[in-house]
C-alpha cells in the first residue's frame, strides 16, 4: 500500500496486533473468507504483505463499529467488508 500523503500514520504496536488477528484468522481458517480474500488479492497483484494489511483494514473497521456502537461482532458485515477489498470500508 504505497505512500499516500493523506494516509494516516499508524501506531506500530496496534498494526502488529491487527496483523496478528489476520494471521490468527488465516491459521484457524475462521472465517474462511479471510483466506479466500487473501488469495483473491494476491491474484489481483497485491503482495501478501499488502493483502494482509488490506484485510487488517477490514478488521480495524469492524473493531471500530463494535466499539463506537457498543455492538457485537457482526460476521456478515465483516465478510461484506472483505468482499469489497481493495475498496476500504470507510471509502
Amino acid at each position: 500500500m504505497g505512500q499516500d500523503k493523506k494516509q494516516m500514520k499508524t501506531n506500530p504496536r496496534m498494526k502488529k496486533i491487527i496483523l496478528g488477528v489476520v494471521d490468527n484468522q488465516l491459521r484457524a481458517n475462521d472465517p474462511p473468507e479471510t483466506r479466500s480474500t487473501l488469495k483473491r488479492l494476491v491474484e489481483e497483484g497485491y503482495s501478501e504483505k499488502d493483502a494482509k494489511e488490506l484485510i487488517g483494514c477490514a478488521v480495524t473497521s469492524e473493531i471500530f463499529d463494535i466499539m463506537k456502537n457498543s455492538e457485537e461482532f457482526d460476521l456478515e458485515r465483516y465478510i461484506a467488508a472483505l468482499n469489497e477489498l481493495p475498496k476500504l470500508p470507510w471509502q
